[in-house]
């Protein structure tokens, strides 16, 4: 199964005897919202237009707990979890596609918690809404409730000493933009810089103008450049495990499996204890 689909694969899809499940997980990273301003509400979106049938998903509320101790965007409760997938519609034996607004940050957070519990065909629409050629509808589906139930650890995810070990054993990639892996800016978090050891690879290299991924093998390049060679084991981490989420994605494209670090630098960098590096080098 690809971990991507084309917008007009979706539209035949939606169109056969056994439609995938879709979820609408608009969301977007807002500074305003962490300084107690409106942030950007994803609700709101939907009810202005969305896939005919699409169920909304809220990445605060269903698809991370509150922040705390686990970082800005800690794994979510799973019976949280689990009772808004089933509410959308998700079983274990038909398809879900994820779409966002175009970043696809969103979708791929969907996308990999779906996949680490256990759900077997998960696709993010390539592009999001943005790469949607059909008509949107603002009704409002019910859909009969699924009967997906989250069992962890079908894909890896690692805690901060796992992201540690794999910055000294394997290849620990910094999804974050190049500036604040250096430390030059930190406009969240505690401290700037990053988890010693860890490679600069900001997923927005992942992506063309269009938001659409790279193909598959010029991702496959890249990520070979940075290190991601045949036997070396791979993670990911960013600010708090949504955008770190797209880059695993990206590295699926890419035929290349990884494991998230979903506590990320919100994690890391609130734990005085916790070593940081500075500058462009990775020590």
């Amino acid at each position: 199964m690809k971990a991507i689909i084309a917008g007009s694969e979706l539209a035949s899809d939606l169109t056969g005897v056994n439609p995938p499940v879709v979820l609408d997980v608009r969301w977007q990273l807002s500074v305003a919202k962490t300084a107690g301003e409106p942030g950007f509400d994803g609700r709101a979106a939907y009810a202005s237009g969305h896939l005919p049938g699409a169920v909304f998903v809220d990445l605060d509320a269903e698809l991370a707990a509150p922040p705390g101790p686990g970082g800005r965007h800690p794994l979510p409760d799973l019976e949280t979890f689990g009772a808004a997938m089933r509410a959308a519609g998700v079983s274990a034996d038909r398809d879900v596609v994820v779409y966002d607004g175009g970043q696809g940050w969103a979708a791929a957070r969907a996308w990999w918690l779906l996949r680490w519990t256990g759900h077997p065909s998960v696709r993010v629409l390539d592009g999001g809404l943005a790469a949607w050629a059909g008509e949107v509808s603002t009704a409002v589906p019910t859909p009969e409730p699924g009967d997906f139930v989250p069992a962890p650890g079908a894909t890896g995810a690692v805690d901060a000493d796992g992201a540690a070990a794999l910055a000294s054993s394997g290849l620990l990639l910094d999804a974050r933009a190049a500036e604040r892996y250096r430390g030059d800016v930190e406009p969240i978090d505690r401290v700037g810089g990053h988890i010693p050891g860890a490679v600069s690879a900001p997923t927005t290299e992942n992506t063309g103008a269009d938001g659409r991924f790279l193909p598959g093998g010029q991702l496959a390049a890249r990520f070979r450049s940075l290190g991601a060679d045949e036997g070396t084991e791979v993670g990911v981490y960013c600010g708090s495990g949504v955008s770190g989420a797209h880059e695993v994605l990206a590295l699926a494209v890419a035929g290349i499996d990884a494991v998230l670090y979903p506590g990320s630098w919100s994690q890391w960098s609130s734990d005085p204890s916790r070593p940081v590096a500075t500058g462009p080098d990775p020590r």
